[in-house]
């Protein structure tokens, strides 16, 4: 039996940062919204999987 294909990453860097920037735009946009919450932390994660 062969081994599977290696995964390939589906988002570039560029991307996450591309992605974060939009996610602080609405943010920003949205302060008020109980849902800013959620959207605060996707933008932290988006930040820390940016840098790996």
């Amino acid at each position: 039996m062969s081994e599977p294909a290696r995964a390939r990453a589906v988002l570039s860097t560029e991307d996450f940062k591309l992605i974060s920037q939009a996610v602080l735009f609405y943010l920003k946009a949205h302060e008020d919204s109980p849902e800013s919450v959620k959207f605060s932390n996707l933008y932290h994660r988006l930040g820390s999987a940016a840098g790996r």
